[in-house]
């Protein structure tokens, strides 16, 4: 059986999931975790019709999931490797918790129309099992080794 390795790349730093021989380490960075997360979520609404001001077509990577996690990450600077921290993200999708503000989202400055409303409205979309099920994704990918709560004898 062989095991994968990721390196998650946040900005400057990097997390390690799964430390293994470098042979077998992989490398990826948060703009490549929205992949990861459609492929175990396929259901889940991309979002990505809106049309890059560069180059006016369709940012086709630019998608509900990468958008999200650079809110959670580079906005709101969540630990991304926390449950509780992803279903605030989530509670400020729904308006719960904190305001959203238009000028910062993700989007703003690279597509020709900010993403935020439409963002907002395919959160409020899904159910509260496929939510959950988002962060479960999302914190089992920054944190596939979670400590276990019962102390070794």
């Amino acid at each position: 059986m062989t095991a994968l390795t990721f390196s998650i790349i946040l900005g400057t730093s990097t997390i390690s999931i799964l430390p293994q021989s470098p042979a077998q380490a992989q490398r990826i960075t948060t703009s490549d975790v929205w992949q990861l997360v459609y492929q175990q979520l396929p259901d889940l609404p991309k979002e990505n019709q809106y049309i890059s001001k560069s180059s006016g077509k369709p940012a086709e990577n630019s998608t509900l999931i990468s958008r999200l996690i650079r809110y959670h990450i580079y906005i709101k600077e969540r630990a991304p490797n926390y449950r509780l921290d992803w279903k605030l993200t989530l509670a400020d999708y729904l308006d719960a918790n904190e305001i959203m503000y238009d000028n910062t989202y993700p989007g703003n400055d690279t597509l020709k129309q900010n993403p935020l409303e439409g963002d907002r409205a395919a959160i409020k979309r899904l159910t509260r099992s496929q939510r959950n099920a988002l962060v479960q994704v999302l914190t089992n990918i920054f944190n596939p080794n979670p400590q276990s709560l019962v102390p070794n004898p």
